[in-house]
């Protein structure tokens, strides 16, 4: 069960997180050094394993139980035509998930990686945040436990998405109101509304950045910006640094969670890479305010955790090569 009970509560969770245990670091790269390759020949990939082995406190780590997470969760925004799609879709996808039909289902598949969904009261969309705050306090409490409580003990390598009709306006307002800047820099189409849309959803975005401005901090703002999507995502962030287990970000909507609890708590998510960069205009500002490197660019704008579900084989690819190619010593091969 979660451990805290209000806001004050998650802020104490967020401030006692522990860090990386840098000696297991320090044995990974002692290895890397070691391994039958030239320096820095494998790129990223050895930074990659390294950072994986520091949060794992083992110096030679796999990853075997890789875990995605999809929250649902509707908007009393949407009521504004910031979509393309009416919020009934959010439901019939969620249905689509658990029969095994969307991208998802196939991705995680194909990355050896266990998929759990998690619909999120859709009876009862949020509050319309250009009227007043989104969740209450109770409201944004329990969908930061709901994402909390997914997360498997035994998981070692986590990706958390989401599902959520008009979703990407919450997200917008969120990274306006936590980095700054004009709403149009934040906004984008979205499931692709036209020209009137961008407009209307912009408009949107600037009335409730405007309502909730300096009203907190990053966990105060989720609250009156975001989702229960939103909130349970970051709330399984949160959890998975308190296991130790690595996080791969997925989209925009994603890195606006996330970025919640770095506003809240500075390097709250230095156990989270950034999975892929999304089509979706305004992610890379985002990541690149987080100082996150993506793993992946092409061009995806789905959700769902699909960007994630990908860089999984990044890690794992990572983590195969530095923990079972031979050493030196070990090939009986002359080093440098």
């Amino acid at each position: 069960m979660a451990d805290f009970s209000d806001l004050d509560g998650f802020r104490k969770v967020l401030a006692t997180l522990p860090q990386m245990d840098g000696a297991a670091r320090e044995g990974a790269a002692e290895r890397n050094s070691q391994l039958t390759k030239p320096p820095a020949a494998l790129g990223r990939l050895e930074e990659l394993a390294q950072w994986y082995a520091g949060w794992r406190g083992d110096a030679r780590p796999k990853v075997s139980a890789p875990q995605i997470i999809v929250f649902a969760g509707n908007h009393g925004v949407a009521a504004q035509g910031v979509s393309a799609f009416p919020p009934e879709v959010t439901e019939q996808m969620v249905m689509n998930f658990q029969h095994g039909g969307a991208a998802i289902n196939q991705l995680a598949r194909a990355a050896g990686a266990r998929l759990d969904v998690h619909a999120l009261e859709l009876d009862r969309p949020t509050e319309d945040f250009t009227k007043g705050p989104a969740m209450s306090e109770a409201d944004v409490i329990t969908a930061l436990a709901a994402g909390w409580d997914a997360v498997r003990l035994d998981a070692d390598l986590l990706v958390v998405g989401e599902m959520g009709i008009g979703n990407t306006t919450p997200a917008a307002a969120l990274a306006a109101a936590l980095i700054g800047g004009d709403a149009g820099q934040w906004t984008g189409r979205g499931t692709g509304v036209n020209d009137a849309g961008l407009a209307n959803k912009t408009r949107v975005v600037a009335e409730g950045v405007e309502l909730h401005q300096g009203q907190g901090d990053g966990v105060e703002t989720l609250r009156r910006l975001g989702g229960r999507e939103l909130a349970a995502m970051a709330g399984a962030i949160a959890r998975a640094r308190s296991l130790r287990i690595p996080v791969i970000l997925d989209g925009f909507i994603c890195t606006a969670a996330a970025a919640c609890l770095e506003h809240t708590r500075k390097g709250a998510l230095d156990h989270c890479v950034a999975g892929h960069l999304s089509a979706e205009g305004a992610h890379g500002r985002l990541l690149d305010a987080l100082d996150k490197q993506p793993l992946l660019s092409l061009g995806l704008r789905l959700g769902e955790a699909s960007g994630g579900a990908l860089a999984i084989s990044i890690v794992k690819a990572a983590l195969e090569c530095h923990s079972g190619m031979a050493t030196f010593a070990e090939a009986g091969v002359s080093g440098a």
